[in-house]
């Protein structure tokens, strides 16, 4: 356990997000749940930083940059940790953050459909089971819903309509 806490150790001083995703399976498993909680806080705070840079720089972040995957990664479970938790407004907003943040189209209309889903007050477990496609996700093998069913284009089309009036 020493060694994975030094590595955890250097990691966080670098600021490496990615390295702690690399290390979690191993956190899981030899962590206490206190321990593994401010574990888990550490990559947040870490994301967050990361963000700021991104919003003060005006620049996008690059799903290829491994940095830049692991920062939304992180800011994406954050947004689900709100959603969950039934905190729809936080979580619709750091969606719409997150939708602007990359240059990678999927990702950002992935997260404008959760957005639509957030404002429209849809349960967490209704995004999953109504709109979500999660074996075609699995499939895909990201980190974020990135299918749907046909009930996500009647989500915004109905957003839509209800911006016009």
């Amino acid at each position: 356990m020493r060694d994975l806490k030094e590595e955890v150790l250097k990691a966080q001083e670098k600021g490496d997000i990615a390295k702690l995703y690399v290390l979690e399976q191993r956190a899981q498993d030899e962590l206490e749940e206190k321990e593994l909680m401010l574990y888990y806080s550490n990559i947040l705070e870490l994301a967050l930083e990361r963000l700021t840079d991104v919003l003060e720089k005006k620049i996008r972040m690059d799903m290829n940059e491994v940095q830049d995957f692991a920062t939304l990664r992180a800011l994406y479970e954050y947004a689900i940790e709100h959603y969950s938790a039934g905190g729809l407004h936080d979580a619709s907003a750091l969606f719409e953050v997150l939708s602007g943040l990359s240059h990678d189209k999927e990702f950002s209309q992935a997260m404008k459909i959760h957005q639509k889903a957030a404002d429209a007050k849809i349960s967490l477990d209704d995004f999953i089971n109504k709109i979500a496609d999660v074996e075609a996700t699995q499939n895909a093998g990201t980190f974020y819903v990135s299918a749907f069913t046909n009930e996500a284009q009647k989500l915004l089309n109905d957003s839509k309509i209800a911006m016009e009036k």
